[in-house]
């Protein structure tokens, strides 16, 4: 990689506007975040449902509480693992390669879940998690080395960016869900020879085959990048650094090893533990990392009292954030099972997987996110503050569940549903993304003191992770808990916590000082 640079990106950054005005390299992140969104969001469209499949139709067999179970661990250790990708980035191999190895291991773990084993499949989770967090948090860095520091195209690049991520998450589903699932699929395998069971692994292979046309064009495109993320950040001292990379190799073949270990010992039988008992331990060792991390933050004492009051809002913001994600990405668990079980896929008499519900969201964010964009900027000053967007979106993501309530008392006899109760739910929550994951972001950047803003974005991270995991948690009781009683149930904390939010909004808002 280093070998196809063509000098400092930075140096000929204003002068390229070779993509829709942009530097060239934002073509090659572009389509390489696309394909990495078409692979993780087209397998975790239909990934629980696989799971609870019967093993006679292909499945895994397992029971909804152990596959929620798996689902939250797993969704949650993407975001948490984001933390040291980054840190092995900037230490270690630099973004530009973190990137390259990140996207080899996403597309080794989906080509490990197209094998049909029980073995592979754990497997390709585990790789995934690992590849996802080196990729993630480092080819967003690369973005914004493609620009100046006071580029003004900055932002805009940004927003493209943004629009690749929801193209892939947009055409993932569509893709590997009819291969997963949709039956004249699997009736062309069948005519073909093919036992019509495996679809489950075509859809699995079709996410590896995305990620690995993302990497041929990130390769191919690296030249574009010129410097951008190349190399880590060395220190002034050689030796330190020296000392400093000995170490993160060293503690990372530690973990590798470890791991390694632990899984040979759970395969050959000498080590036996449930996913149930692995989600609860990973629980507790996520607590006890999120308490850590806050503490640690708290406890410093080179805060001014402006910032202090700053640190405040932040860690208000954490909890918000790890209270929304814990609802809204319940979209891959209990809506993904409230539409395979209790919902007439059926529209204008076509016949569609239940992995396609999952179109919805992006879709909604690429058609409303600029209308809401353009709203904030009408608005100019008067437009609502941070804290109040956080409460919209709080009351949001509850409202959608709320609203989906009295469908899930319907489908309790058996009735199928119909399909726009569930695109009524994903058209509520995109509006309250939108008021609420961008705002954060950006929150978080004014809010945290210039020399460690990198640092305040593992707070976003880990606020991703918590919420994650807390929505696998939540849908383990889809089966014992009637769902309307379970809907319900979920709505009453985020609504009751945005009009908590909404009353506090203008104390919250002047501790923000000029960072509203």
């Amino acid at each position: 990689m280093a070998g196809t640079s063509v000098g400092p990106a930075h140096l000929s950054s204003a002068d390229d506007r070779a993509f829709f005005g942009h530097p060239r390299g934002l073509s090659t992140l572009f389509f390489t975040e696309m394909w990495e969104r078409f692979s993780y969001y087209g397998m975790r469209a239909f990934l629980i449902l696989y799971m609870t499949a019967a093993a006679g139709v292909g499945g895994l067999g397992l029971k909804t509480a152990t596959a929620a179970a798996i689902y939250g661990t797993y969704t949650s250790m993407v975001y948490l693992v984001s933390l040291p990708g980054g840190w092995i980035a900037d230490r270690l191999m630099g973004q530009r390669r973190a990137v390259l190895y990140g996207g080899i291991l996403i597309a080794c773990g989906h080509f490990s879940l197209a094998v049909p084993t029980v073995a592979f499949f754990y497997l390709g989770l585990v790789l995934i998690v690992f590849g996802t967090g080196l990729l993630k948090p480092n080819i967003s860095t690369i973005v914004g080395q493609l620009y100046a520091a006071k580029d003004v195209r900055r932002d805009a690049g940004f927003s493209i960016y943004y629009m690749g991520i929801n193209l892939g998450a947009l055409i993932g589903p569509l893709i590997t869900g009819y291969l997963a699932q949709d039956e004249r699929f699997r009736g062309w395998l069948s005519g073909m020879g093919i036992n019509p069971n495996a679809a489950w692994h075509w859809g699995f292979g079709a996410a590896g085959v995305g990620m690995l046309l993302g990497l041929v064009q990130y390769v191919l495109g690296a030249r574009a990048l010129g410097d951008a993320g190349r190399d880590p950040v060395a220190p002034d001292d050689a030796r330190e650094f020296s000392r400093l990379k000995q170490r993160t190799i060293l503690t990372v073949a530690g973990s590798v090893v470890a791991i390694a270990a632990f899984a040979v010992a759970a395969y050959t039988g000498a080590v036996t533990i449930s996913p149930e008992a692995v989600s609860n331990g990973y629980g507790y060792l996520l607590l006890v990392i999120t308490v850590a991390f806050l503490g640690w933050l708290f406890l410093g004492n080179e805060w001014t009292a402006a910032e202090r009051r700053r640190l405040y809002v932040i860690v208000v913001f954490f909890l918000c954030y790890a209270l929304f994600s814990s609802v809204f990405e319940q979209a891959g668990s209990t809506l993904t099972l409230f539409a395979d079980r209790s919902s007439h896929n059926v529209l204008f008499g076509y016949a569609f997987p239940s992995s396609w519900y999952q179109f919805a969201n992006p879709f909604f964010i690429i058609v409303f996110a600029p209308v809401l964009a353009w709203l904030w900027v009408q608005l100019g000053t008067r437009q609502p503050s941070s804290p109040t967007k956080f409460a919209f979106g709080l009351a949001g993501v509850g409202l959608g569940f709320l609203v989906l309530a009295p469908a899930a008392r319907m489908a309790a006899d058996g009735t199928l549903v119909s399909p726009m109760w569930l695109v009524g739910v994903y058209f509520i929550h995109t509006i309250a993304e939108l008021c609420l994951s961008p705002v954060g972001l950006s929150s978080m950047t004014k809010l945290a003191p210039a020399r460690i803003v990198s640092l305040m974005m593992g707070v976003w991270f880990i606020g991703a992770s918590v919420g994650n995991f807390l929505g696998g948690v939540t849908a383990r009781f889809y089966e014992s808990m009637p769902l309307a009683r379970l809907f319900f149930s979920v709505a009453l904390l985020p609504i009751a916590a945005g009009i908590v939010l909404f009353f506090f909004r203008k104390p919250l808002t002047a501790m923000m000082g000029d960072s509203q």
